[in-house]
């Protein structure tokens, strides 16, 4: 029994008539009398009374209707719902996100995607990027937002936002008047870094091992505010996100540029390499091209010395 049958009987039920239906489907009427033809004896029953003058259903013809109806209106509501999917009116979106780049410029971007497809449940996980990735490779995650690099065998990205990492140090410090830092003079300084886990403890780490030391950790947080405290408390150095850093009001602490070498953060949403994407998955990498290029997030934004 196919669905083509049933949409064919269910209309000829519907007029009445092989004619009037054949005329409604567009296919021709020995056409249309065949696959009827086909379904009783597929069924083992006569759908139809054509001894009277106007075409009536049986009694079995009455119960195959009941059941064609309601399938007819399963895979009716079936392909909207798929149309739907489609058109990203509905659908849901699983985004790994570390906190650090969620503090810093996502919300807006989240707020946007949700206004133009507030049909779509946009389900956040918040963990480090090296997590982020982890949960993609097991297909619990649709995109991520991580630092790069990733291992391009595996992942595809798409980079939008390139950053730097700035020196926070506490006001007294006496780096503290500085125009800029090189990495190496804060080979003898206790660092607070981002807990492992987070792209950015190994970018700090190997950019310090390139410059010739291994860094002194002191603390590990995944949380940039309460490293600036921490800062600010004299229990070590950090480096930061730009986007973080600016957003630090206390003056017990003081940011700086790092300038040998800057160190970049470039933010990429990224996706398992070669695996089926969801509806949603796929709008949100569309929309995320269109944001980055009408919001330009790819300049590096300046951040004032304190």
């Amino acid at each position: 029994m196919e669905y083509i049958q049933l949409r064919y009987f269910a209309e000829v039920a519907r007029l009445q008539s092989f004619s009037r239906a054949a005329e409604k489907l567009h296919i021709a009427q020995p056409s249309l009398s065949r696959a009827i033809k086909s379904l009783e004896n597929e069924l083992g029953v006569v759908l139809f009374d054509r001894t009277t003058r106007y075409l009536r259903l049986t009694d079995d013809g009455e119960i195959v209707l009941r059941h064609a109806a309601a399938t007819l209106s399963m895979s009716k509501d079936l392909l909207a719902t798929l149309n739907e999917g489609k058109q990203l009116q509905r659908g849901e979106l699983l985004l790994g996100l570390p906190p650090v780049i969620g503090a810093s410029f996502f919300a807006g971007i989240i707020a946007g995607f949700r206004s133009e497809y507030p049909g779509i449940q946009l389900r956040l996980v918040e963990e480090g990027g090296k997590i982020v990735e982890q949960l993609l490779s097991e297909s619990k995650l649709d995109i991520g937002i991580v630092v790069l690099p990733v291992d391009e065998e595996e992942f595809e990205s798409l980079t939008l936002t390139e950053r730097r990492l700035f020196l926070v140090l506490q006001a007294g410090h006496p780096l503290a008047g500085s125009e800029s830092v090189r990495l190496s003079d804060l080979r003898e300084e206790p660092f607070i870094m981002f807990k492992k886990g987070f792209s950015l403890y190994d970018r700090v780490r190997e950019a310090c091992i390139l410059e010739g030391f291994e860094p002194r950790i002191a603390y590990e947080s995944s949380q940039w505010d309460f490293m600036a405290e921490m800062v600010g408390a004299g229990l070590g150095v950090a480096l930061l996100p730009d986007t973080a850093a600016r957003k630090i009001r206390s003056q017990a602490v003081s940011v700086i540029p790092v300038t040998v070498p800057a160190i970049r953060w470039d933010i990429a949403a990224i996706w398992p390499r070669g695996r089926y994407l969801s509806h949603a998955a796929r709008g949100w990498i569309a929309f995320m091209r269109h944001w980055n290029k009408g919001m330009d997030l790819t300049q590096d934004s300046r951040s004032d010395k304190r």
